[in-house]
């Protein structure tokens, strides 16, 4: 390649002119948004900025836990609550394969044990928690918008209709506990949530 064609392979692909030499890198004299074309939209992309501070406008809504809608509610909550669950259970496994009697003393048996009952118990109680926290929050905004508030009494009503039916296929005795256990549980919570 000779001069000419090189001269005018450099002057069509642009101008040498505008990249920033070392000099420049370490003077710190060079515009950075010449390095990549899309670094200077910061301020055209109004979509990509999201409204953090726009929090549900239901009456009864604004507790110690802000939440912008029933999306935040069952996002935050479901997996609050599987995590919650999955610690729970990997803790109850752990006790439960580390306390199994073995026929011989042996290490390996033991931590065998052990990754067999956290694995079992966790994802069990994690799954049954976070399923439990998807039907909660489906329902208890469900409520909330045919109510027009959000209170203590729709949050318990919620927490009922999950535990009933939860078990709701062991029978009525079953069903009846669940949806007492569960609508403690939330009353406690929404009473929680509103004086903390």
């Amino acid at each position: 390649m000779d001069q000419t064609s090189a001269g005018n392979h450099a002057a069509s692909s642009g101008s040498t002119q505008d990249a920033p030499t070392a000099s420049d890198l370490l003077l710190g004299s060079f515009d950075p948004t010449k390095l990549h074309p899309m670094a200077g939209l910061h301020d055209k992309l109004d979509y990509l900025l999201l409204d953090d501070d726009k929090t549900s406008d239901l009456p009864g809504a604004g507790t110690a836990i802000p939440s912008r809608g029933w999306s935040d509610d069952l996002s935050y909550g479901t997996g609050t609550m599987y995590l919650s669950g999955l610690t729970l259970g990997g803790l109850w496994g752990f006790r439960e394969g580390a306390r199994r009697p073995l026929a011989v003393s042996n290490t390996r048996l033991r931590i065998n044990s052990i990754l067999n009952s956290v694995t079992r118990r966790g994802t069990f109680i994690g799954n049954s928690a976070g399923v439990l926290a998807l039907v909660y929050n489906s329902i208890n905004s469900s409520i909330d918008y045919a109510r027009g508030k959000h209170d203590t009494i729709g949050s318990m009503l919620a927490g009922g209709l999950t535990g009933a039916l939860y078990k709701s296929t062991a029978g009525i005795k079953p069903a009846l506990a669940a949806a007492t256990l569960v609508s403690g549980l939330a009353g406690v919570w929404s009473y929680v949530k509103r004086s903390v």
